[in-house]
């Protein structure tokens, strides 16, 4: 596939469009504003599988001299399109001397978590309740839109790895890593008590968006348990050390 900046008229409409179908029925970013994020110096790409526009991403210029990248959405998922595209931004920022890029996402989701913490190496800096108030859209309606804050420092070793097909692994967690939430056989959030654990780990639905959608009330729970279990921890003073394969977000309180 091929990622480029987007720079007509036409291709900001489209990209428009695109964030539109996978955030319907809302218009997140109207054409409006992809052309006022170019006009002051953000980032506007899509990615392109011959002429059709497949994934679409913009992001802000912030005050420290960073980018914040607040939507990427894509249309066929499982073909690697949003890593093209990070790694797209990547080489953008650090063209114009950007050290760093932060986004946030639902902690809930976890491809998302799995993709950001892994693949794309960034560091979870905090967990914001709420963030963006009530979301009409159907991917996040009914729900209160808890995120969890990312950084990216552009030019880590580990980010480095994980761009080159080497990012870091972790045991899923054993005896002296307790699982403070975890999914029951039901997929239930299932919480237990790990007070003054030096590491403890923090569970995730198998689906998300499929629970909202069959089950919003067991998707509500979730909401509350991890809230309480991941948000509580990093405001406790606990940071994000990984995440697993199976879902579990690794966490350590510094010494």
């Amino acid at each position: 596939m091929d990622v480029r900046e987007l720079t007509t008229r036409n291709e900001l409409f489209a990209a428009s469009a695109l964030l539109a179908e996978v955030w319907r029925p809302t218009d997140p970013m109207p054409y409006e504003m992809l052309q006022v994020t170019r006009h002051i110096g953000g980032y506007v790409a899509g990615a392109f599988d011959g002429d059709t526009m497949i994934g679409a991403c913009a992001a802000f210029p912030t005050a420290d001299g960073g980018l914040h990248s607040h939507i990427t959405g894509v249309t066929v998922p499982g073909r690697g399109v949003g890593y093209a595209i990070k790694a797209h931004q990547r080489a953008w920022a650090l063209a114009r001397g950007i050290p760093t890029i932060g986004w946030t996402f639902d902690p809930l989701t976890r491809r998302n978590a799995y993709f950001n913490l892994v693949k794309l190496a960034a560091r979870a800096t905090g967990y914001a309740e709420d963030f963006y108030g009530d979301m009409p859209d159907e991917l996040n309606m009914g729900d209160p839109s808890d995120r969890l804050l990312l950084t990216w420092p552009l030019e880590d070793p580990k980010v480095v790895a994980a761009l080159a097909g080497r990012p870091a692994t972790w045991p899923e967690p054993g005896p002296d890593t307790p699982a403070v939430l975890r999914a029951d056989a039901a997929d239930r959030p299932e919480t237990r008590d790990a007070a003054g654990a030096a590491t403890l780990a923090v569970g995730t639905p198998a689906d998300i968006t499929a629970l909202r959608a069959g089950d919003p009330d067991a998707a509500r729970e979730w909401r509350r348990a991890q809230r309480a279990a991941l948000g509580g921890s990093l405001t406790g003073g606990y940071r994000v050390t990984g995440f697993t394969r199976a879902g579990y977000y690794l966490l350590e309180r510094p010494r």
